[in-house]
């Protein structure tokens, strides 16, 4: 079997494809693959904040169209940049492959609740700024785009005091060293489905799908689904300040979740032998206390 992989062209996008294309190899004696780069309108447009440009899907529509095409098999992307609502025709295989789930800050000037008042922080996420003006008001959070090592470039020139980025990117491409302090749950809840790498499909690939979900991780993939499943519940897009991680532990599924607007942000943390329970209390805890 030959695959060719959708991707984005960013040094981080192709390290996550390269990652299941070497994934998928060792699943499959003769497989082999190949990558095939495909830009997106959220690569090419730098100068907005994601939560001003209101389009859902600025990351994955090109790559859906050529996935249409049959020019590719499969693509792969970063499970946050995935919009709530997946388009007819396109299914996910189940989640195999997750890494760090949480958002860490990078600075040259020590930790986050060190960082001295008044000091820039970069961010290109607004539901990173509400959380952590949450934690420090007295910061100022600036927008900044671009890939990693671009943003990293600008934090080095001295344009940001501090970057608050994915854990995930920095450690897949090997830039551990780099992070200066983990935002934990408590802290800064992160996207829905962070770290996790998704892999879409067209519908009709039914071969390609049954033997995918024959590798998935059934606890990863359940978490990863109930904080979709939050997105989904609350309409929830780059535009707004949104989040949910769900982890196991102790024969119970914990979920933190985090919901706003440019105003306020609600947050929920509850447990359950069953994560649909876990579900149903933080939507429904969301929605009551910001709606009322």
């Amino acid at each position: 079997m030959h695959l060719k992989i959708g991707t984005r062209g960013s040094q981080l996008a192709l390290a996550q494809a390269t990652l299941v294309g070497e994934y998928l190899k060792k699943q499959q004696e003769g497989l082999t693959y190949e990558l095939v780069v495909i830009h997106t309108k959220g690569d090419r447009i730098l100068d907005r904040p994601l939560h001003q440009m209101m389009d859902k899907g600025l990351f994955v529509k090109e790559i859906e169209q050529q996935l249409a095409q049959g020019a590719i098999d499969l693509a792969v992307h970063s499970y946050k940049d995935v919009p709530s609502q997946v388009p007819e025709g396109f299914v996910f295989a189940p989640v195999f492959m997750r890494a760090d789930p949480f958002d860490v800050l990078v600075s040259k000037k020590g930790g986050f609740f060190s960082l001295p008042a008044g000091s820039v922080v970069g961010t290109g996420s607004f539901r990173r700024v509400m959380q952590l003006k949450a934690l420090r008001n007295d910061l100022v959070y600036k927008n900044v785009r671009g890939n990693i090592n671009s943003r990293l470039q600008k934090l080095d020139d001295g344009e940001y005091d501090a970057l608050v980025l994915a854990g995930a990117g920095l450690r897949r491409l090997g830039l551990e060293s780099r992070i200066t302090q983990t935002f934990d749950e408590s802290e800064c809840v992160p996207a829905c489905g962070q770290g996790a790498l998704a892999i879409e499909l067209c519908a009709s690939r039914t071969d390609l799908h049954a033997w995918l979900a024959g590798l998935a991780n059934p606890e990863l993939d359940r978490c990863v689904a109930m904080e979709r499943a939050f997105l989904t519940a609350l309409g929830g897009s780059c535009s707004i300040p949104i989040g949910a991680y769900m982890r196991k532990e102790g024969g119970r599924f914990h979920l933190f979740t985090v919901f706003g607007d440019e105003n306020r942000i609600v947050r929920t943390e509850n447990a359950d032998e069953d994560p649909q329970v876990a579900l149903a209390k933080a939507v429904a805890q969301s929605r009551e206390a910001f709606y009322g």
